[in-house]
């Protein structure tokens, strides 16, 4: 039988070992991520959102049968310690006042669609009056590939806020689930960066787009050829 002091030394390598191996863990885990940070950064950098688009795929749209919206995400998820919602809206808002460590209570909204200026207030009847946006609709990304993907990719893809503005929400409700080719934001002067945002979107997540749709995104960002895509 090992005597007491062997097992005793046993162990403890065994336990320095462990914790090398955690760390180093740790480390590869960490450095992954910056690499893909790094990637997109450059993809961003030295891609235009025109020259992007020729990068979708094109194909038609699948049915919206079997379509729920639970099937990407059950409500907000995290970032951080705070729900993707009140991020976003810490995010896009000004001047913005908390009623905790995370829940925005005030705000103001230059609102992306419209262009008109929003003053948000926490409660009933009044959070409404800003909601958050999905980009790329779900159920158009559910008709055009999502539907393919796994469970995680579809909460990633509802919770990514790439794919998230906060914006007017009677604005936000005429949009629906349209695409590019069914509905622009009213306010011009940001459509560009709207479409760069889908395109961006698309691409990360392998979502299609049907012709008169790229039609409607190379249209748009003739406009602006020098429009680079989003990173966040």
């Amino acid at each position: 039988m090992p005597s007491l002091i062997g097992l005793s030394r046993f162990c403890r390598l065994r336990k320095i070992a462990k914790h090398r191996l955690v760390a180093l863990s740790i480390i590869f885990a960490s450095a992954s991520a910056s690499l893909a940070f790094i990637d997109t950064a450059l993809a961003a950098t030295d891609t235009t959102a025109i020259a992007a688009v020729e990068k979708l795929q094109v194909k038609g749209k699948a049915p919206k049968t079997g379509y729920e919206r639970s099937l990407f995400s059950d409500g907000w998820g995290d970032i951080g310690s705070c729900d993707a919602r009140n991020f976003i809206l810490r995010r896009d808002l000004k001047s913005v006042t908390l009623r905790d460590s995370c829940k925005v209570d005030t705000g103001t909204l230059k609102d992306p669609y419209t262009g008109k200026i929003i003053r948000f207030k926490y409660g009933v009847g009044t959070s409404s009056a800003v909601q958050i946006d999905h980009v790329v609709a779900l159920s158009d990304a559910w008709q055009k590939g999502a539907q393919q993907h796994s469970a995680a990719k579809r909460y990633a893809f509802y919770n990514d806020p790439l794919n998230l503005l906060a914006v007017d929400g009677p604005t936000n409700a005429s949009k629906g689930d349209s695409d590019a080719s069914a509905w622009l934001p009213p306010n011009k002067g940001y459509r560009c960066s709207y479409i760069a945002r889908q395109v961006a979107v698309k691409l990360k997540y392998k979502i299609w787009v049907i012709e008169a749709e790229k039609a409607a995104m190379k249209r748009v960002l003739s406009a602006c050829p020098s429009q680079k895509l989003p990173i966040r």
